[in-house]
């Protein structure tokens, strides 16, 4: 696959993952598994976290960072949703682990937006300026009063 059409088979499923993301980030505040939407927004996120170590790079960037944290994450929703079955301290690891990998996308999806959307760039072509800073304030709160939320709402009946 060229470099291209990679980035773009990248970007994909990095967009599926985030919606799908954000359907099941809907069930836990709903108390519903949502099976289907799970598997596929894990998957994708696993892919995503994947693939981006696949973009040649000579030194570890941030988002090599990200994505080892990322797949941590993963790995221990995917262990709590299916090993355990979300039985006990499992229900909540999975909702913090599928919460967490879903913002650390969204994340990257921020960053890579005011990196690449001229009109973003144009506010913090470095990085490190308010407008990016507030984005990525803004969306980490977001997700923390969402997170504890979806803790207290997510309680699905046993299988």
């Amino acid at each position: 696959m060229d470099s291209q059409a990679f980035t773009l088979f990248h970007v994909a499923i990095s967009l599926i993952a985030i919606l799908c993301g954000l359907v099941v980030l809907y069930g836990l505040l709903t108390s519903n598994r949502m099976r289907g939407m799970t598997l596929l927004f894990l998957a994708t996120t696993v892919a995503t976290s994947v693939t981006g170590y696949f973009f040649h790079r000579s030194h570890i960037l941030p988002s090599h960072i990200v994505g080892a944290i990322s797949l941590a994450f993963l790995c221990t929703a995917i262990i709590a949703f299916y090993t355990f079955r979300l039985r006990g301290v499992w229900r909540v690891t999975y909702v913090v682990s599928a919460v967490a990998s879903l913002y650390l996308n969204i994340f990257v999806l921020i960053a890579q937006a005011f990196g690449k959307v001229p009109f973003l760039h144009a506010l913090a072509p470095q990085g490190t300026e308010a407008p990016f800073l507030i984005a990525q304030a803004v969306v980490l709160v977001g997700f923390i009063i969402l997170g504890f939320l979806a803790v207290g709402r997510f309680r699905p009946r046993p299988v």
